[in-house]
């Protein structure tokens, strides 16, 4: 597997973007794009799991459910289109049969998201204008990056290149998120392309199982988005057989999909709101896939562990604390617990450890906490971010 430097959501064959300041945001920043692909494509997606749910997210997901195939998607940052009741539902479909007109294609085979305030009517007058003025083009994915952002600091892109059935197959994708981040399926905005040909059916458990693995394993401040939407679309430019489920070649399509959801979700964790440092948790040991990913999840969620993450502070008795309310099964006389490579516990036994050391392991942009169960052969790993004064400070003004 190859891993595309400067590569995006139009790496891969047969894709355009577009994307303008259309006047969203409250700056000049771009707020507006629209991504096509030139062929039909099969598509899938998975959404947020709160019950409060933005019209564009509703929208999506039944057109998904009806014909598994798409040719776009267009997207707003600066205002999520959630809680606007039914105007909402119809100025979604209006941005949808806005990009269409603009695309060549029918309204039903474009997807809509929206991110930002909740709450507030979309500028409609202001996304006729901007989708008037996007110019479509094979180079314009990290552009589309830029344009999904709300309190991103950073565009978030990834492309990856493997061979299948003697062809080259690319997938990229771009994704934004900073904060409300605690996932039940993707609390943020991701898009993945593909130039492979494969089965609606298998892209669909495909996209959950990278999704379970990628940003369902992140949390930067346990709120989970009315808006959260994960998409992919599948065009078989490359040229390949169609890939089905449970071959070779769905193995390999599989782990190309996990890394570019696991790179886009590490650097939505990485980017949250006032963050300064990345927390990888590895959990190893646990009795079942759903255990490990149960602790792992705890563990990088917990409040207090990140505060003291930001102070560079080993107090590990915070991890074991939320091991132990994770809801998996852990017997604390036989766990161990570390902080990057110093040990801290072994079979439920205090260890003495150099504390400067342990303070140097946290001081990093990147801290590393494992924790061994040992009552079982299952792992996971979890992704979160420290807490910061500037994250009260950013979400204290969101709206003024």
């Amino acid at each position: 597997m190859d891993v595309l430097a400067g590569g995006g959501v139009t790496s891969a064959k047969g894709y355009q973007a577009g994307s303008v300041a259309a006047g969203i945001k409250k700056t000049a920043a771009l707020d507006l794009c629209i991504v096509a692909s030139d062929r039909p494509a099969a598509a899938a997606g998975v959404f947020t799991t709160n019950k409060v749910r933005a019209a564009p997210v509703d929208l999506s997901e039944q057109r998904l459910q009806r014909g598994r195939r798409a040719r776009a998607f267009i997207v707003n940052a600066g205002n999520a289109n959630a809680c606007t009741g039914q105007r909402g539902w119809s100025d979604a479909a209006e941005m949808a049969r806005l990009a269409a007109d603009k695309v060549g294609v029918a309204p039903e085979e474009v997807l809509v998201a929206s991110t930002g305030v909740i709450g507030v009517h979309l500028p409609m007058d202001r996304i006729r204008a901007g989708v008037a003025r996007i110019e479509l083009s094979p180079d314009g994915g990290a552009a589309a990056a830029q344009a999904i952002m709300t309190t991103d600091l950073r565009s978030k892109e990834c492309a990856v290149r493997i061979q299948i059935d003697g062809a080259t197959i690319t997938l990229g994708g771009m994704s934004k998120g900073s904060g409300m981040i605690h996932p039940n399926m993707a609390t943020m905005l991701a898009f993945v392309t593909t130039d492979a040909a494969i089965e609606a059916a298998f892209l669909q458990a495909a996209l959950k199982a990278a999704t379970d693995r990628s940003f369902n394993m992140i949390s930067v401040d346990g709120d989970t988005s009315t808006n959260d939407t994960l998409v992919i679309m599948a065009n078989g430019a490359a040229g390949n057989r169609p890939i089905a489920a449970g071959t070779p070649e769905a193995s390999l399509f599989q782990a190309a999909l996990d890394e570019v959801t696991i790179q886009l979700a590490k650097a939505v964790a990485r980017d949250g709101e006032g963050a300064t440092k990345l927390i990888e948790v590895k959990v190893n040991g646990a009795l079942s896939d759903r255990d490990a990913r149960l602790a792992a999840r705890a563990v990088a969620s917990s409040s207090l562990l990140k505060a003291a993450v930001y102070g560079a502070d080993p107090n590990w008795g915070r991890i074991l604390c939320a091991l132990g309310y994770s809801g998996a099964s852990v017997d604390s006389n036989r766990t161990d617990i570390a902080i990057g490579d110093v040990w801290l516990m072994h079979d439920g036994k205090i260890l003495s450890f150099d504390r400067e050391t342990a303070v140097a392991q946290m001081a990093g942009p990147d801290v590393v906490i494992r924790a061994d169960l040992h009552l079982g052969s299952a792992s996971a790993v979890a992704w979160g971010c420290d807490l910061t004064e500037q994250y009260v400070e950013i979400n204290g003004k969101y709206t003024t």
